[in-house]
């Protein structure tokens, strides 16, 4: 099914420039899919690199989309520090009991090496082997939990919350910890062939804290990262909304940003002025319900509210597309995608 005039790096590389390639991008973030593509159990599936990129590689020859993405679950990061991780049949997995106790095990608590880590070298071999596989053909997207938005994996929500809000030491020292680790991560990735990096950051949103919160924590630690990193970076609020904050995240450094389903995809264009790309906003848990025609009428929808002038890159909203999302779904985005996003955009 990929077969057209532009490679999928050439296309994605031209609609960041801000012009217009052959036709709109579109990013399938799967994850679990793979698994039912080769017919194991979540979990078996993300115990060895080669399934990973195996199911990667199928996928994308049945749906045609312009990217790997070589992520796993979010959780992978915490159990580096020790963390657990809790499978399901039919979800995505998640944390286990945090492994930050209290406040006081943050005074002793030391960054994990990367290089260290059996997990984090199996996602760096399933970096490997997709660049084996594409060259410079498909970009490869690693993915990063920001330093700002891990914790409630590593200590608690409550508890991070009071941790920011009450002691701004302990609170320093753990985004410290976690920044220095967060760039090692993400070079390790690049480093291993990952075009770009996915700095998933939903506690910046402010769906989640006050903007004025986020300007004096997040954004800094934001803006750290970004600016210590080998490559290009994409800002990811997973579900979070974006617009009251677009320009802090410009300021930030990022190429792309990606935006709710609940905002307008023709105000975070326009509010993106040319400095950053958006990646968005197919709602992700509505569309475990579509059916072709209503999969047809959100492409379209979304591709006359931002694809003129290049820039956008279709996708969901939240960074993972729900394992009960059905085959027919994802091939009738694809089918759309070709049906109406072929440049130049007239209608």
């Amino acid at each position: 099914m990929v077969n057209e005039e532009m490679t999928s790096m050439e296309r994605v590389l031209t609609t960041l420039g801000q012009e217009e390639p052959d036709r709109v991008p579109y990013f399938l973030l799967l994850t679990m899919h793979g698994a039912k593509e080769l017919g194991m159990s979540i979990k078996e599936y993300f115990s060895r690199p080669e399934y990973v990129a195996k199911g990667q590689i199928r996928m994308r020859e049945r749906y045609g989309h312009d990217c790997y993405y070589p992520f796993y679950y979010a959780s992978l990061e915490t159990e580096a520090w020790g963390g657990k991780t809790i499978f399901y049949e039919d979800g995505p997995a998640n944390a286990g009991a945090p492994f930050i106790k209290s406040m006081e095990d943050i005074e002793s608590l030391e960054a994990p090496d990367v290089w260290d880590s059996p997990q984090l070298l199996k996602v760096l071999k399933t970096i490997e082997l997709l660049k084996e596989d594409s060259g410079e053909d498909v970009p490869i997207i690693g993915v990063v939990m920001s330093p700002f938005s891990v914790p409630p994996m590593q200590l608690g929500f409550s508890k991070y919350f009071d941790l920011m809000y009450e002691n701004r030491e302990l609170f320093n020292r753990l985004m410290g910890l976690n920044t220095d680790f967060c760039i090692e991560w993400a070079n390790a990735q690049l480093e291993a062939g990952a075009t770009t990096i996915c700095y998933f950051d939903p506690i910046s949103s402010p769906t989640i804290v006050p903007k004025e919160l986020y300007m004096e924590t997040g954004k800094l630690v934001e803006q750290k990262v970004i600016s210590s990193l080998k490559g290009p970076a994409a800002v990811h609020l997973a579900s979070g909304s974006a617009l009251p904050i677009i320009d802090d995240i410009a300021d930030t450094g990022a190429s792309v940003v990606c935006t709710s389903a609940t905002e307008d995809l023709a105000e975070v264009k326009a509010a993106c002025k040319g400095r950053m790309s958006v990646l968005g906003n197919l709602n992700g848990i509505d569309m475990r319900n579509w059916t072709v025609e209503t999969t047809e009428y959100s492409v379209r929808e979304a591709i006359d509210k931002a694809a003129k002038g290049g820039g956008f890159i279709l996708s969901d909203n939240h960074g993972e597309i729900p394992c009960q999302v059905p085959h027919e779904v994802l091939m009738a985005i694809s089918d759309a995608v070709r049906k109406y996003g072929n440049y130049p955009i007239n209608r």
